[in-house]
């Protein structure tokens, strides 16, 4: 199926979504009370139960739609940065500055910041760090340093896209994985291995770790200043709402990294080698109004394909090439925090698709451990 006219501003007015949020929180800052609560409620639920409402869309733009002809969906990305910025620290100057929250009030404020910051900021910046211009990867630098997770960007690029689904990944979430061993091994794993694979790329150019040319230095400034300013605007406590609601911005990525690998592996060839990245490595949803909110990230298959294809051509894939997740990512994600459940629901769904796409292979238990050999040449 495809879809007409990419570029006008009706086909790109849905994934506007996330605009909504922002006088959320302005009126939560204002009311105090449960009122943070629409915040997650509009992003979580408001966006399932749409999903049940419209259905799957499994219609394609035309992927060679020039850059040009998609300026109002780019608008939405390059727009944020400044509107999650005063989110965060128009929020904790103003909670101090007027004193009127208690402190469970300003707990739910910055949760519900968080889950902005992480649903809709971490995604958006996700979006910009794969395009070429220097503005839009400086806006998403400037995103992950006001949730301190700058060295996503060289994980995510460096590391993610090249060995997904194998023991390279962090985020790669193995069969029978719970999340919250997940969550734990990527926190202690993932800023290692992103210093691991920056100074490896450095290397292979002839310098040193701590060449000016490292992005670490880049990321400890950009991140220094927002620890600094959330100080200077709130003091200790700035300090602490600005830590908290990078956590749950950190917590949400980290969730939708789980769901959208979860139990699926590249097969192992022999002596390091690994076949290469194709659609059914990774799960994906066509639920409308979550992909609107998560401007198509649930077309994560094609986004591995094409990993600079913008997000308003992403292609989806049918269920025979690609892995079908019952929910959108949001939904799944709540199925995720409960790992018993999430195995009830997913375990079979893997084994269906080893069966479908791998059935010479007998034993996967080295796959379940993790126990392969990492890739050769891996960064």
């Amino acid at each position: 199926m495809s879809e007409s006219r990419p570029s006008s501003l009706p086909a790109a007015a849905p994934f506007w979504l996330s605009v909504v949020m922002v006088p959320l929180v302005a009126l939560a800052a204002w009311r105090g009370g449960w009122w943070w609560a629409l915040i997650p409620a509009y992003a979580w639920y408001l966006t399932t139960a749409l999903d049940g409402l419209l259905g799957l869309n499994e219609a394609n733009a035309d992927p060679e739609t020039g850059a040009d002809q998609l300026f109002w969906h780019r608008a939405v990305t390059i727009v944020w940065f400044p509107l999650q910025f005063a989110a965060i620290f128009g929020g904790i100057w103003y909670v101090q500055a007027t004193g009127h929250l208690s402190g469970w009030e300003k707990l739910g404020l910055f949760f519900g910041i968080g889950v902005i910051s992480g649903s809709i900021g971490i995604v958006y910046a996700h979006e910009l760090l794969h395009q070429k211009t220097p503005l839009e990867r400086w806006l998403g630098d400037l995103l992950l340093a006001s949730v301190l997770y700058s060295h996503f960007r060289t994980e995510h690029l460096l590391v993610h896209h090249s060995w997904v689904s194998t023991p390279r990944d962090a985020v790669s979430a193995r069969y029978n994985e719970g999340f919250y061993s997940f969550f734990w091994r990527v926190l202690t794993q993932g800023p290692r291995s992103a210093w691991r694979a920056e100074t490896r790329f450095l290397a292979r150019a002839g310098r040193r770790p701590w060449d000016r040319r490292n992005p670490f230095w880049r990321y400890a400034a950009l991140q220094g200043a927002m620890l600094a300013l959330a100080v200077g605007l709130g003091g200790w406590t700035g300090l602490a709402l600005f830590l908290f609601q990078a956590f749950i911005a950190v917590w949400q990525l980290e969730l939708t990294n789980y769901v959208e690998h979860y139990g699926l592996s590249r097969k192992h060839l022999g002596g390091g080698r690994y076949e290469p990245v194709r659609p059914h490595h990774s799960w994906n949803a066509s639920h409308t109004a979550t992909n609107w909110l998560l401007i198509n990230l649930q077309r994560h298959s094609d986004h591995h394909t094409k990993p600079d294809r913008r997000f308003p051509l992403l292609q989806t894939y049918a269920e025979d090439d690609a892995p079908q997740l019952p929910l959108g990512y949001p939904a799944m994600t709540f199925v995720a925090m409960v790992p018993p459940f999430w195995r009830r629901r997913m375990n079979p769904r893997v084994r269906a698709w080893r069966r479908r796409f791998y059935p010479e292979i007998v034993d996967w238990t080295p796959y379940n451990t993790g126990e392969l050999p990492l890739p050769r040449n891996a960064l």
